[in-house]
C-alpha cells in the first residue's frame, strides 16, 4: 500500500479537471493550441518527430525534423529548432541546426544541465538512401550511427555535430534511436547532475528490438552506454526520476498481449533495468509517448507525473494528457487536448508552472503546441488528519 493509498486523500482541482475513472475522461478539452509548423513551410513537404526544451533563460525551445522532400523517415531530413520567449505562446522563425545534404539527421532528444545552462541535443544519422529495413537486415550502405550537438549560449548556436557511436552503440545493433523526444537530469541521490537519454536499439542476430538509455556525469561532453530492458517488443521511450530515486521507462509497445504502454525501473541511475511490466491504463496505438515531472512530493502535497500519448487503441488520435500522483503505479486523472488524429508528443514544465504539449498534428501536416494553464492542471493534497 502506497503512502497515498494510506492517507485519507483530499483532492483539490480546478474547474475545468476533475479525478475519475482511469477508463473515463473529463468532457471537452483543456488548454490553448497553436501550430508551430506546418506542410509546405520553408518548402518542406513534413515536420515530424517533435522535442522540447526549457533554456536557463526561460525561453522554450522547440526541435523536429523537417523533412524536406517527403514524409517517410529517409532521405534528406534535417534537424530544425523554433524559439519561443513567451511560454510557448508564440514562436519565432525557423532555424536549420544540423543539414547534411540528403542524408537523414533525426530523432532529436534534448535535455539541459541546469548547472551550466548547457544544451545537449542527441541524435542520429543514416545515409539517406538507406532505409530502415535495409538497416536491420544489414544489406545498407551504412548504419545508423549517433551524435551530440552543443550549444553553450541557449540555443543561439550550435556546435559542430560530433558522433559518440563508439560509445553508445554496440557492435552488434544495427538500428538505433535517441529518444525521440527529451532526457532529464537527475535531480536527486548518489548520481545527482546526471544527464540521462532514452533510446532504442535492434539486434542484429535476433532482430529483437529493446529500449535503454544513455548517460553523462560530465554535463553532456562524454556520453556512455547504460541499461537496457530486461524483456524485448519495446523501442521509443522517455524516462523520469520517481521520489525514491528510482528512474522509469515508459516505452512504446509492440507485443500482442496488450495494448498498452511497457515501463521498467532502475535502481543505480540507470546502469541498469528490471521489472519491465505494462501499464494497462496508458492505452496506446503502438506510437511514442512523453512522460514527464510537473512535480516533487512536499509536506500534504503528492508529486505528480504527466503523461501524453494518442490514447486511443483504434488508432493515432485522442492526444490525452494524464496524471499520476504514485509515481507512475495508476493514471487517475486525464484530459482531452485534441479529439482529432495526433502521434508523437513531448511535454515541458514552463518557468510559470504551466505545461506545453508539443505533437504532431492533422494527419502529420502540422505539429502544434498546446498551453495547458496551472488552473486546469490537476494538484492533489494529503489530509493526515
Amino acid at each position: 500500500m502506497t503512502m497515498i493509498q494510506a492517507l485519507l486523500v483530499l483532492f483539490s482541482l480546478a474547474p475545468t479537471a476533475h479525478l475519475q475513472d482511469p477508463s473515463k475522461e473529463q468532457p471537452g478539452t483543456i488548454g490553448t493550441g497553436r501550430t508551430v509548423w506546418v506542410s509546405g513551410e520553408a518548402s518542406t513537404h513534413t515536420y515530424r518527430i517533435p522535442a522540447l526544451a526549457l533554456t536557463k533563460t526561460g525561453d522554450v525551445l522547440a526541435f523536429c525534423e523537417g523533412r524536406r522532400g517527403a514524409r517517410g523517415d529517409s532521405g534528406d531530413i534535417d534537424l530544425v529548432m523554433k524559439r519561443s520567449r513567451d511560454g510557448g505562446r508564440t514562436f519565432g522563425p525557423e532555424t536549420v541546426i544540423w543539414d547534411d545534404g540528403g542524408n537523414t539527421c533525426g530523432n532529436p532528444c534534448v535535455v539541459v544541465d541546469q548547472r551550466t545552462g548547457n544544451i545537449s541535443l542527441l541524435s542520429t544519422h543514416n545515409l539517406g538512401s538507406d532505409h530502415e529495413s535495409q538497416i536491420i537486415a544489414g544489406t545498407s550502405l551504412g548504419t545508423r550511427t549517433v551524435w551530440l550537438l552543443t550549444s553553450t549560449d541557449h540555443g543561439v548556436s550550435w556546435s559542430t555535430p560530433r558522433e559518440i557511436t563508439d560509445s553508445t552503440k554496440r557492435a552488434n545493433w544495427t538500428w538505433y534511436a535517441t529518444g525521440p523526444g527529451a532526457g532529464i537530469q537527475l535531480q536527486r541521490g548518489a548520481n545527482k547532475g546526471r544527464l540521462i537519454i532514452p533510446c532504442d536499439h535492434i539486434e542484429a542476430e535476433t532482430k529483437r528490438y529493446f529500449s535503454h538509455v544513455i548517460w553523462s556525469d560530465d554535463g553532456g561532453q562524454h556520453w556512455q552506454l547504460g541499461g537496457r530492458t530486461p524483456s524485448d517488443q519495446v523501442n521509443e521511450c522517455e524516462v523520469a526520476e520517481l521520489e525514491d530515486g528510482r528512474l522509469l521507462l515508459n516505452m512504446r509497445n509492440y507485443s500482442p498481449v496488450a495494448r498498452a504502454r511497457q515501463q521498467a525501473t532502475s535502481n543505480d541511475g540507470g546502469i541498469t533495468f528490471r521489472d519491465q511490466r505494462f501499464a494497462p491504463t496508458l492505452v496506446e496505438p503502438t506510437c511514442q509517448a512523453s512522460i514527464r515531472r510537473l512535480a516533487w512530493a512536499a509536506p500534504n502535497q503528492a508529486g505528480i507525473l504527466l503523461f501524453s500519448n494518442p490514447a486511443s487503441s483504434k488508432g493515432r488520435e485522442r492526444m490525452t494528457l494524464r496524471a499520476s500522483f504514485d509515481d507512475g503505479a495508476t493514471w487517475p486523472w486525464s484530459a482531452l487536448l485534441d479529439p482529432g488524429p495526433s502521434a508523437y508528443s513531448c511535454l515541458l514544465v514552463c518557468e510559470d508552472g504551466a505545461v506545453l504539449c508539443l505533437y504532431e498534428a492533422g494527419g502529420y501536416r502540422k505539429i502544434v503546441v498546446q498551453r495547458i494553464e496551472p488552473a486546469d492542471l490537476p494538484r492533489i493534497s494529503l489530509d493526515t488528519r
